[in-house]
Order: structure tokens, then sequence, then C-alpha cells
């Protein structure tokens, strides 16, 4: 896959406003402060396209990027605690949507290698098996552990979120581990879904 300069294109805060665009969609969703932002970094080269923080839930709109050959929608970070009932229903009200109504080509599911899958975790693997998503789980931070111990770790979060283990791949922001095969997973999503898309219409 050819990919140009990335560059930011808008953010959103309701379903009004989701962007409207004929490029295949890749979404990443993932709990508050699991690296989103560094893996999207990771992904277009550079280092200040997605702004990072040291602060979790700092994502509360849809942010989307074009990269080429697809667009990709930064979804808000869940799971964290220090934000009031009626933000953190907003967030899942419009994720809810998002995940609902767009015609989505892949979620980049991020879970932290480090750490056992959230309950969260758990229901929005829920919410992308409902709607039927195609998606892959990214385990991020993979730096952080023994090179011996990311294989044993990648197998349990797999069995923890009833994934094969062919569905989890490990990455780092900081090593470049996992660009290659997260780019090769997109590539074929892409072309299944245009695939799928052509079927569909010779119907």
């Amino acid at each position: 896959m050819e990919l140009k300069q990335a560059t930011f294109v808008t953010s959103v805060a309701s379903d009004k406003n989701f962007l409207k665009t004929d490029k295949p969609i890749i979404a990443i969703c993932g709990k508050s402060n699991v690296g989103k932002s560094s893996l999207i970094n990771m992904l277009a080269g550079q280092k200040k396209l997605a702004k990072t923080s040291v602060t979790p839930g700092r994502t509360r709109l849809i942010n989307y990027f074009d990269f080429g050959a697809f667009m990709l929608a930064d979804l808000p970070g869940y799971g964290f605690a220090k934000v009031s009932k009626e933000e953190k229903k907003k967030w899942g009200e419009l994720l809810e949507k998002f995940l609902s109504t767009e015609d989505i080509t892949l979620v980049l599911s991020l879970v932290d290698i480090r750490h056992d899958p959230t309950s969260d975790d758990k229901m929005m693997i829920n919410y992308l098996y409902h709607y039927a998503l195609p998606f892959t789980l990214i385990a991020t931070k993979a730096d952080k552990l023994g090179k011996t111990k990311v294989k044993p770790r990648l197998k349990e979060i797999a069995t923890d979120l009833r994934v094969g283990i062919a569905d989890i791949t490990a990455s780092s922001a900081d090593t470049g581990l996992g660009k290659k095969e997260i780019f090769s997973i997109i590539e074929q999503a892409i072309e299944a879904h245009k695939e799928s898309k052509n079927f569909k219409e010779e119907e």
C-alpha cells in the first residue's frame, strides 16, 4: 500500500457531522490512554499528526485523518473514570451511532498488552460482533515487555476476548513494531470490502 502524506481533516462531536467520504473508513477504538494517538502517528510516520496526552480521556471527539488510500477515524477513548456520567453517556452514544450507521471497512481495536482486558474492552468487542464489523486487535506498548513475554500475552488476551490468535497483532509506537503487519491487514480489509460491495451491486 502506497502511503501519501497523512493529514488531519476534521473533528466531529455529533452524528449529524459524520464525514461523508468515498474512501474506505478505518476506525481506531480503545480505552483512554491505550495509545491510539501514538499508533496513528506511527502509521503516518509523523510525530505530531495526532496529539498525544498524558491525561487520559483527552479524545472526546471523532477525529478524521486522510491517509490517501483510506480515511482513518479516531474514536473517543472509553473507560476513563474522571468524567461525569453524562459525559460518558454522550461519548458512548456517539461511539455507538458511528459503529451502527457508518460504512466501516475495518476497526482496529486497541488493548494494552501489559494489562488484562477490562469490562469496557469486552463490551467493545461485543459491540463489534453485534454490528458484524470486521475488526482486528492491536496489543499496544509491546516494547514495555520482554520479547519472550509478548507471544504468551497475546495468547492470554486473545483467549480472554474470545478471538483467534491470528486476529491480534503486537505493536509498539516507539520501535515501529507491527507497522508493516497493520498496513497489510488494512490493505486486505479494503480489498475484501471492495469485493463485498461489488458483489452486492451485482445482485
